[in-house]
């Protein structure tokens, strides 16, 4: 639909998802930081109220699925996947 924004993308951008986009990825249950390597180096945040928050740079859409395929193999329940713009991400 013309002038309809997918959520996954950059808003007000022509989406692809073969480029680089910054995601944040949250997970019922806290990680170890010992995890980071694992997760290919992202971000790990506990938050207080118990969730995981993986924040990082996936190089396309290919990489995000192993990345939640990963969470999936974790056992841990996966609560959101959002993208974030470069406006988010400095704020």
């Amino acid at each position: 639909m013309p002038g309809k924004r997918n959520p996954t993308t950059n808003p007000g951008k022509p989406g692809d998802p073969n480029q680089p986009m910054i995601y944040e990825i949250r997970i019922k249950g806290h990680l170890g930081g010992e995890w980071a390597d694992w997760f290919g180096g992202l971000a790990l945040t506990l938050e207080g109220n118990g969730d995981t928050l993986l924040t990082g740079l996936l190089v396309d859409q290919a990489a995000l699925h192993g990345l939640l395929r990963q969470v999936r193999d974790l056992g841990m329940p996966l609560v959101s996947v959002i993208s974030v713009t470069g406006e988010q991400a400095e704020a």
